[in-house]
């Protein structure tokens, strides 16, 4: 009988534990090294603003679980702000892509070209499909040339 109330325990208290909650980064290419003299030749691009959809702004990772319906997870977990890794990952990428500009997040000229990423999908699907969409706008400063 007590072997039979310490199963039923165990059991219990199987259920009822909280799973372990995992946290995710996403990845970033180490910086292209970017020196002073490239900064005051070209122009920068400041990357703004990236924007999120709301179902994508919790801290679970979020899931679509139909055709109309979202999940965002209790367990899984975005190790910081999802904002604040899109940023650094594209000005990594973005440094790397285009070597003879200046990226960042900050200003640090007078005129930046300026840049907004809008993000209306990045999520996994019910149908084993990753969703990543959304719409980017770059604003050039006119700048003056000499012939």
């Amino acid at each position: 009988m007590r072997y039979l109330i310490s199963i039923f325990v165990l059991m219990l208290a199987a259920c009822s534990s909280t799973p372990e909650k995992v946290y995710y980064q996403l990845p970033v290419k180490s910086p292209a090294t970017q020196s002073a003299v490239v900064m005051g030749q070209q122009n920068q691009i400041w990357l703004q603003r990236i924007m999120l959809a709301d179902v994508l702004t919790s801290n679970g990772i979020t899931y679509q679980t139909s055709d109309v319906s979202y999940n965002n997870a209790s367990s899984h977990l975005w190790a910081s702000p999802l904002e604040q890794q899109l940023g650094q990952s594209m000005v990594s990428e973005l440094s790397s892509a285009l070597p003879g500009r200046l990226v960042s997040l900050q200003p640090l000229q007078n005129s930046p070209d300026t840049l907004d990423i809008t993000l209306t999908s990045f999520n996994g699907r019910y149908d084993g499909k990753v969703l990543v969409q959304g719409f980017w706008t770059l604003v050039a400063w006119q700048r003056d040339h000499p012939s």
